[in-house]
C-alpha cells in the first residue's frame, strides 16, 4: 500500500506542470469538451505507465538504447508536437459533433500517447524516479511484487490530475465568449508549435553534437 501511495503521488506530480500536454488539455476540454481533455491526458497517463514500468524493472538495455535516440526523438517528437499545434491553429473553435466524439477522443488519446511517449525527458525522469522507488522498496516487499502497485498508482495518479483539469476547464467553456475561445485555440495552438520548433532545435545541436 506505501509503494501505490508514493507511486500516485509520483504521478500527481509529474503530470501537474504546464507543458504542451497540459495545455492541449486545457484547450480539446473547451472547444471539444471534458471527455475529449480526459482522454488526451489519458494518453499521457498511459505513456508515463510503460516507461516507469520499464525503469521499475531495471532493463538496461531498453534503457540504454532509448537514451541514445533522444536526440531524434527531439527531433521527430517536435515535428510532431509542431503539426499538433499547426493543426490546433486551424481548427475551428466550435464544439465537435456528437458522431465524431468517439474518434476525437481516440485521436485525442492517441496524439498525446505519442507525444509523451516521444519525449526524452520523459524517459528520464520516470526512469531515474521509479529505479529509484523500487530499489528503495526492493529489500522489504521484493521488486517483483512491487511492479503492479508501482504502475498502477502512476496510472491513477497521473489520471486523477488530467481528469480535475479537463474538468476544471470544460467548466469555464459556457461562461467565455466564442470570440475569446478562437483567441484560446490560436494562443495554445502557436505556443504548441513553439515549443515543438524548441525541441527540434534541441535535437538538431544534439545529434551534431555527438
Amino acid at each position: 500500500m506505501l509503494i501505490f501511495v508514493k507511486s500516485m503521488v509520483i504521478g500527481l506530480c509529474i503530470a501537474a506542470p504546464v507543458g504542451p500536454i497540459g495545455l492541449l488539455c486545457i484547450q480539446r476540454s473547451l472547444m471539444q469538451g471534458w471527455r475529449a481533455g480526459f482522454a488526451t491526458g489519458l494518453g499521457a497517463a498511459t505513456a508515463d505507465s510503460i516507461y516507469g514500468f520499464i525503469g521499475a524493472l531495471g532493463v538496461t538495455a531498453i534503457i540504454a538504447t532509448l537514451i541514445s535516440f533522444k536526440p531524434w526523438l527531439c527531433i521527430f517528437g517536435g515535428l510532431f508536437l509542431a503539426y499538433i499545434g499547426y493543426q490546433t491553429i486551424r481548427s475551428k473553435g466550435g464544439a465537435t459533433a456528437m458522431a465524431g466524439e468517439r474518434a476525437n477522443m481516440f485521436n485525442a488519446y492517441s496524439t498525446t500517447l505519442f507525444l509523451t511517449l516521444s519525449n526524452p525527458m520523459t524517459i528520464l525522469s520516470f526512469i531515474a524516479i521509479f529505479a529509484a522507488l523500487s530499489d528503495g522498496m526492493a529489500s522489504d516487499q521484493g521488486g517483483q511484487h512491487a511492479l503492479l502497485p508501482m504502475v498502477t498508482g502512476i496510472f491513477l495518479g497521473s489520471a486523477a490530475w488530467w481528469l480535475g483539469l479537463s474538468g476544471f476547464s470544460s467548466i469555464f467553456k459556457a461562461r467565455i465568449a466564442e470570440s475569446k475561445l478562437r483567441l484560446i485555440n490560436y494562443l495554445s495552438g502557436a505556443t504548441i508549435t513553439v515549443l515543438g520548433a524548441y525541441q527540434v532545435a534541441t535535437g538538431v545541436m544534439l545529434a551534431t553534437a555527438t
